[in-house]
């Protein structure tokens, strides 16, 4: 028998192939994908049965499914509904939002509120309420836009100007500067239109209550169109996060990604302010959740943040209705609670670059 010396070298373990590898990651993340969807049942289940007034989920279903005709039944398809579909359409478009800015600027607590966009659109609206005609969705909407676009620009200019170009901390700090700008005009505004103070508070906080099933058909086709904007650019996000002179010699198109990814990200938070005001901290935690999950590829990373954010924000929503009955913490509230204290891990964790 044979008598392995000392000195013999240890067997190596076989290394896993690229395929294995592969076929793993691709079962993880298909294995994520139905666990998030199942999440976002749930959320759509609680937001439809929870609140000051609890409803049976067999009642629920009965309102949606058999047209049920009891009190309940009127409250879920008349209030909850159009609620839910919001928060389903808000948090799917912050949640993308927020996952192609952090792309796009390669800084990891990019997002449209400590960008400023939200602010930015936000404060459009509410010039719009106190000093013109405009009353509907129809009208906020394009103001919405238009507040995103110059906040965009007016951030991006920013961070540009000087030495270095626009780095990731540069693009904070214009950020908080434009915010602290837009946050100045509000109290302007405030001290000259007092009387309309409930519709200024909901623009500067933020909230899924008291919309109705119109809004829904109003910001679906733009909705459709930043996302398809933002998801035509996944794999130039991807070549971006090796850097520029990286993205370049893979044959992208630097300059496009970032107009076509910055487009669609503008689109998709004017929409979103627009109908439910400046909600917070979505755009900044949930591409974070989504990448740990799912790795860095973007063609992954995007439809997945379109299924965490409605998880979030209509868990956050109900927690609102329910922490102090019988009134309503708004939803822009609760998210910014849960957020904040993210926001204190992901610096803990030294994931921002200095």
């Amino acid at each position: 028998m044979a008598v392995v010396s000392p000195e013999s070298p240890a067997t190596p373990e076989s290394p896993v192939s690229p395929a294995t590898a592969r076929r793993s990651l691709v079962v993880r993340r298909i294995a994520w994908t139905v666990a998030a969807i199942a999440a976002l049942a749930v959320a759509v289940l609680l937001s439809l049965a929870v609140g000051a007034r609890p409803i049976a989920p067999s009642v629920v279903f009965d309102a949606l499914l058999h047209g049920g005709t009891s009190d309940d039944a009127e409250v879920v398809r008349e209030l909850r509904v159009p609620r839910t579909l919001i928060g389903l359409m808000v948090g799917a478009a912050l949640a993308v939002t927020g996952t192609a800015l952090q792309g796009i600027t390669r800084n990891p607590i990019a997002d449209p509120g400590i960008l400023g966009i939200s602010q930015g659109a936000s404060v459009a609206v509410v010039l719009a309420i106190a000093f013109t005609s405009a009353s509907t969705l129809a009208d906020y909407i394009w103001y919405a836009f238009v507040g995103a676009a110059v906040a965009s620009v007016a951030v991006y200019a920013i961070a540009s100007s000087g030495r270095g170009g626009a780095t990731p901390v540069k693009l904070a700090l214009g950020g908080a500067a434009i915010n602290a700008l837009l946050l100045s005009v509000i109290m302007a505004v405030l001290t000259t239109k007092a009387s309309a103070l409930e519709e200024f508070r909901f623009w500067q906080v933020g909230s899924i209550a008291g919309r109705d099933t119109e809004i829904v058909g109003q910001i679906w086709p733009f909705l459709l169109i930043g996302t398809l904007l933002v998801v035509s650019v996944a794999r130039g996000l991807d070549a971006l996060a090796l850097g520029d002179d990286v993205a370049k010699g893979l044959g992208q198109n630097v300059a496009v990604v970032r107009i076509v990814g910055g487009l669609g990200a503008t689109v998709l938070t004017g929409t979103a302010v627009a109908a439910a005001g400046p909600v917070a901290f979505i755009g900044l935690a949930v591409p974070h959740i989504t990448r740990a999950i799912v790795g860095s590829d973007h063609r992954w990373v995007l439809p997945m943040a379109a299924l965490i954010g409605p998880v979030m924000l209509l868990v956050s929503d109900c927690i609102g209705r329910i922490v102090f009955p019988p009134g309503e913490v708004p939803a822009g509230v609760m998210t910014a609670l849960i957020g904040v204290p993210f926001l204190v891990a992901l610096v803990r964790r030294k994931a921002v670059p200095a």
